[in-house]
This record gives C-alpha cells, sequence and structure tokens, in this order.
C-alpha cells in the first residue's frame, strides 16, 4: 500500500523521540552536548558518502566527466539564492516556534526546540533514501528502502531528542510533507529517477548535510534549509548539461 512506509517512518521517529526525551532528562547537560558532536561526525560520514555520489559513473557517462562537479556547485549556488529570497530557513523556524506554542506550551527552550526541529528535519529528508524510497513506494515497487531508513531515523531520533528534545518528535510533521509528496510524485510518475540525476540530487544532499553537520558540531549555523532547493535544481542542470554536451 502505497504510504506504508512513509507511516512507519513516522512511528518510528516518534518511538525514538519519545525514548531519547525520557533518556535525555537523566543525562546532564555536558553529557548530552557529547551527543551531540557524535552525531555531528556520524552525520558528516553520511554527508561524505552521499556526497562521492559525484563521482557515479552514470551522471559521468550522461554529462562528460568534468560536468559533475560544476552541476552540484551550479546546484548549491542557484538553490542557495532561491532559498535565501524564499526565506525557507525563517519558515522552517517560524512553523517550528508555532508547533512549540501549540503543542508543548511553556514546555523548554525555544531555541532548543526550534534546533531539533530544524537539525531533524534535515537529516531525515535530505538523504538518497528519502528520494529513491519514497518514489519507489510510490511506484508500488514495495517500501523496503523505507523500512530500513525507518529503523535508521529511529535510532537517529533517541540520540537527537536526547540532545534537543521534543522538537525532534515535531519534525515528523516535515517527514509527513516531503515523504508523502515524492510518494504521491511516485504514484504518477511511471517510473524512479534516473541513475545520473538521482545520483546529482545524491551529492547535492550530502553537501547539504555537511552544513548540519557544521551546526551540530557549533563550528558555523549553516542556514541549511535554504540549501534544499538545490535538490530540484539539480538534475534540472544534469538535463541541461546533457544537453549541452
Amino acid at each position: 500500500m502505497p504510504g506504508l512506509g512513509t507511516l512507519v517512518n513516522v512511528v518510528a521517529v516518534l518511538v525514538g523521540s519519545v525514548l531519547g526525551v525520557v533518556l535525555g532528562n537523566r543525562l546532564p547537560h555536558r553529557t548530552r552536548e557529547v551527543v551531540t558532536d557524535a552525531l555531528g561526525l556520524v552525520t558528516l560520514l553520511i554527508a561524505a558518502t552521499s556526497a562521492v555520489a559525484v563521482l557515479d559513473p552514470a551522471l559521468a557517462s550522461y554529462v562528460g566527466r568534468s560536468a559533475p562537479l560544476l552541476i552540484v556547485l551550479g546546484a548549491l549556488l542557484v538553490g542557495a539564492i532561491l532559498g535565501s529570497l524564499l526565506r525557507i530557513e525563517a519558515g522552517l523556524e517560524g512553523l517550528a516556534g508555532l508547533v512549540q506554542r501549540r503543542l508543548v506550551r511553556g514546555a523548554g527552550d525555544r531555541h532548543l526546540f526550534v534546533e531539533g526541529f530544524v537539525t531533524a528535519s534535515l537529516v531525515f529528508c535530505t538523504g538518497p533514501l528519502t528520494i529513491l524510497g519514497s518514489l519507489n513506494d510510490g511506484l508500488g515497487n514495495g517500501a523496503d528502502q523505507l523500512y530500513l531508513k525507518s529503523a535508521l531515523d529511529g535510532f537517529a531520533a533517541i540520540a537527537f531528542a536526547a540532545a534537543f528534545g521534543w522538537g525532534v518528535a515535531a519534525s515528523v510533521l516535515t517527514l509527513i510533507v516531503i515523504q508523502g509528496s515524492l510518494t504521491a510524485l511516485g504514484l504518477v510518475l511511471g517510473d524512479v529517477l534516473p541513475d545520473a540525476h538521482l545520483a546529482a540530487i545524491t551529492a547535492a544532499g550530502g553537501l547539504i548535510l555537511v552544513g548540519v553537520a557544521l551546526r551540530l558540531l557549533r563550528i558555523r549555523e549553516v542556514p541549511v534549509a535554504d540549501l534544499l532547493p538545490a535538490l530540484l535544481v539539480a538534475p534540472l542542470l544534469v538535463e541541461l548539461a546533457a544537453a549541452v554536451g
């Protein structure tokens, strides 16, 4: 049944978040900071494994060997411009604040809630499994990839919620919108994205996750949400490069 994979993913994040909040309340502040650092390092590793998709042979054969890096660069630059003009980061933070006021009024630090919501939303929704898994679910090819993602997200939610609290649980709203939309898109596409296009999206998503890691490691507050349009720009640039080449 299309959409079942996203439903399982939502339940996994909620269960993980509850466990994380219960665990986090019992941990001292310094321990929670170390947990956040560990999450930043793991996110950096995930980002690196995704970013190397820029070297994917399918992408190189489709657009030429010199084009993939320029495509990812162009996608991030154009995406950053579009995202900043659309104020996506500010909108996401505003949504997080609204959710906090409505659902957990008076509970906890607003900045911590917003940071948890934004960070978890980006980590759970920018990986390759999100895109390919949701599309395949909509195409009727099964939700195995989303089930795998659910297990990974559930464990990640425990760690994130231990550090950030209930904002992580609220990120399921973003998860429902993103994965639900991609599943619906899969219903009308009739086929999965070509390997070259998926590689470009994965590489761009990997670099966006580097920005998430920098935030978790408290190195720089990169407005990563403003970079999200790059995921839409990347496949368009692949087609443009193939046409020009």
